[in-house]
């Protein structure tokens, strides 16, 4: 191994280390999605799908 994969691997364990309890404590104190939250994801995820769909049908 080269130094540049040893550094690479050193950075990437400090990225785990440094940034996993953060996140965990982010999803914990995170603020919880109601049913319009999920509609206004859902909505236009179903017409790029549609889109798509129609663009395949097209081709």
């Amino acid at each position: 191994m080269d130094w540049m994969k040893i550094v690479a691997a050193m950075a990437l364990i400090m990225f785990i280390i440094f940034l996993f309890p953060r996140a965990r404590h982010m999803m914990e104190n995170s603020p919880k999605g109601s049913s319009s939250d999920w509609m206004s994801f859902v909505i236009p995820i179903v017409m790029i799908v549609l889109f798509i769909m129609l663009l395949i049908q097209l081709v």
